[in-house]
């Protein structure tokens, strides 16, 4: 078995090879927070690299919640042709594209000037930054079963699109993964408590979505292997989710870990230099696999052919790659040709490890503006540079959002 092997999913959907570019956040919506003109360029990058499955980032389920300004948006038709046009652009060279499906929970900036729901009223301990997001409101029964109709509704608009699949994303802190954490869901009723309860929202989300699409529709979970915070979730945890999500029609799982307060899957951990510490994830994914019933991806840090490699020969269906090919998007058809090249950005040794984070991921958008732009990407730009420049478009598309939604 190697990378560039078809994988056949249980749905009977094939993805031509064990290569996907994962999710990354890309905040390039248009004024109307539709699929861009830029956005579209950046996923033509991506088509044209040969990865054999990509999956989009963050797309919203609600426009009152949202991981950033400037994301992408679908809870109703009124865009529909846009994302028509982005998923046929993402399909172009044969690959399989999956919309990832989101809401932040409490993981939302408090400037955007909207509500922040979660499933307790814990705040996030960012040190300086937490002043940023608001303690969240506890969200009620009534707001719950919204959020599972707002899931289950995106994902009927997505297939209708014409893309192959939705990523229900359960991962890096977001809403999801606050309900099946117990640090962040403290509550005493049904979704509360014991991890079964904790699972629940998930669980029923995975239903509803299931419900709502057709059988050849795929529909996979992006998931935590841990959150790396003492009395969080675990990676035993995840292998009682996983054991839930057996026998509900999910026809992949992705495995990551972390979240804003313990960013894992930005590998702050590993240093680079071997390839253990490099696929960052495939020990909890090599133990996953092990009870899961459906094909197991591993994402976080990956960017060597060797590493990528190694995961599928140790039994790992998917490698999942972003900043990589944020660097390099035609890295899959360097790797058929032999080339071994292995993208990376310099480290940030910053103190403060939530600034070094924001750092980090704003040196990965810088990548993917350029791309958007039809430019070469720069992995040496300063990454204080490159922060100053994302702080500053962050702040007008936060201007530009209040005003949207005001208008709303």
């Amino acid at each position: 078995m190697n990378v560039f092997d078809p994988l056949t999913l249980p749905n009977g959907a094939v993805i031509p090879n064990r290569i996907a570019k994962a999710a990354m956040e890309e905040n390039m919506a248009d004024a109307d927070h539709a699929p861009s003109e830029q956005l579209m360029r950046l996923y033509q990058a991506w088509a044209d690299g040969g990865a054999g499955l990509l999956i989009t980032g963050n797309v919203m389920v609600d426009s009152r919640a949202m991981t950033g300004p400037g994301g992408v948006v679908l809870e109703d038709a009124r865009h529909l042709d846009r994302f028509r046009q982005w998923a046929a652009i993402g399909r172009s060279r044969g690959a399989q594209f999956w919309l990832q499906i989101n809401h932040p929970g409490r993981q939302m900036q408090a400037n955007l000037g909207q509500p922040t729901w979660a499933p307790s009223a814990v705040p996030l301990e960012l040190g300086k930054l937490s002043k940023l997001f608001n303690t969240p409101q506890a969200m009620t029964p009534e707001i719950i079963e919204e959020v599972i109709r707002r899931f289950a509704r995106a994902a009927a608009l997505a297939e209708q699109a014409g893309f192959t699949g939705v990523e229900i994303h359960a991962a890096h802190g977001y809403l999801l993964s606050q309900f099946l954490s117990p640090l962040t869901n403290r509550r005493t009723d049904a979704w509360g408590g014991s991890l079964e309860n904790r699972a629940r929202l998930l669980l029923d989300i995975v239903k509803a979505v299931r419900a709502t699409v057709a059988p050849g529709f795929t529909v996979a979970v992006k998931l935590n292997s841990a959150d790396f915070q003492r009395g969080g979730f675990t990676a035993e945890d995840a292998r009682q989710v996983v054991v839930l999500l057996n026998g509900l029609g999910v026809d992949l799982v992705e495995l990551s870990g972390g979240s804003y307060e313990a960013p894992a899957m930005q590998g702050q951990a590993r240093d680079g230099r071997t390839l253990a510490r490099e696929a960052y994830f495939v020990e909890f994914a090599r133990d996953i696999q092990t009870i899961a019933t459906m094909p197991v991806m591993v994402t976080g840090g990956i960017r060597r052919r060797a590493v990528a490699e190694h995961a599928i020969a140790s039994g790992i269906d998917m490698v999942g790659i972003g900043t990589a090919l944020a660097i390099d998007p035609t890295l899959p058809c360097d790797w058929r040709k032999g080339v071994e090249t292995a993208p990376a950005l310099p480290p940030i040794t910053w103190k403060s490890k939530p600034l070094a984070s924001l750092a980090n991921m704003a040196a990965v958008k810088y990548q993917l503006r350029k791309l958007s732009q039809g430019r070469a990407p720069d992995p040496q730009v300063s990454p204080l540079r490159a922060l100053i420049l994302q702080q500053v478009s962050t702040a007008c598309r936060t201007r530009q959002y209040r005003r949207w939604m005001e208008q709303r």
